[in-house]
């Protein structure tokens, strides 16, 4: 029997004009939903709750600056284990109001239920006066990715053979590039952030516009397959080159060019990045 991507199934099933990008913008604001699971994103014996707590908002402002929007409230949902201590809460709600409060972003509600496993589905309410959108791919244009990838996948392997990995990994504390967005966004044509790998978020970027791409610098698997790195994938003109790599350099964050869109069917191949 082929095996079905029921994420993506379910998505075209709903598919309207509002999805398809990071967030959706809906009149004057723009509305993003991402939720943060046990047992697919991560185990509770990884991660602290404030830690927890931190990187399910993280994740999620990540959606608005992925559009150059400014995250202003959030709701945030949560199923809270049984054998979860009032302290281990009292973290975990730390870890989301801090986080909130460092990005300009209100708490506004939600929901809570009890349950076996720690799950969190945050939605995020934001704004923008110019949104980064998927869809705007140009032929010629150069694909650049921000940072560095596959620090995310070797530490997701180091855990589950039970070894320790630093407390900045960006398995714990992703580095968000608001700056670097906002700053450059005049000069993009399109862009999300990679938060599947670099190798499936670049696929979606091509499916959506129908285009291809040539490669211009081989990417190995421990980068391609490095999922929630939550570093930007970006487009841009080649005339434009000069200044938006100025612009990393001023913020000290490395730019990686590695293709070209091209009128053609290139595809990478994509694999799952959740354990």
């Amino acid at each position: 029997m082929k095996r079905v991507d029921k994420e993506n199934y379910f998505i075209n099933k709903i598919a309207n004009s509002y999805i398809g990008d990071d967030a959706a913008v809906v009149g004057e604001y723009i509305y993003s939903s991402d939720a943060f699971c046990e047992g697919s994103h991560f185990l509770r014996e990884w991660m602290n709750p404030y830690q927890i707590g931190r990187k399910a908002m993280l994740v999620n402002i990540s959606d608005a600056i992925a559009m150059n929007a400014q995250a202003l409230y959030s709701l945030v949902s949560i199923s809270i284990p049984r054998d979860m201590s009032t302290d281990d809460i009292d973290q975990l709600i730390d870890g989301l109001t801090y986080t909130s409060q460092e990005y300009g972003c209100q708490i506004i509600g939600g929901d809570t239920v009890g349950s076996d496993r720690l799950n969190i589905s945050i939605t995020i309410i934001s704004q923008s006066s110019n949104p980064l959108y998927r869809k705007g791919l140009q032929e010629g244009d150069l694909l650049a990715y921000t940072g560095e990838l596959g620090g995310s996948k070797r530490d997701l392997e180091m855990l589950k053979s039970g070894l320790e990995i630093p407390q900045n990994s960006k398995f714990y504390e992703p580095k968000l590039r608001a700056d670097f967005i906002s700053k450059s966004r005049q000069y993009l044509n399109a862009g999300m952030d990679i938060s599947d790998g670099l190798f499936c978020d670049t696929n979606k970027l091509l499916d959506i516009n129908k285009y291809g791409l040539e490669i211009l610098k081989d990417i190995n698997d421990n980068i391609g397959f490095s999922g929630e790195e939550y570093e930007m994938l970006i487009s841009f003109n080649e005339n434009n080159k000069n200044r938006v790599e100025e612009i990393a350099k001023e913020l000290n964050l490395k730019l990686n060019i590695f293709g070209r869109i091209s009128d053609n069917s290139f595809r990478f191949n994509c694999q799952s990045h959740h354990f």
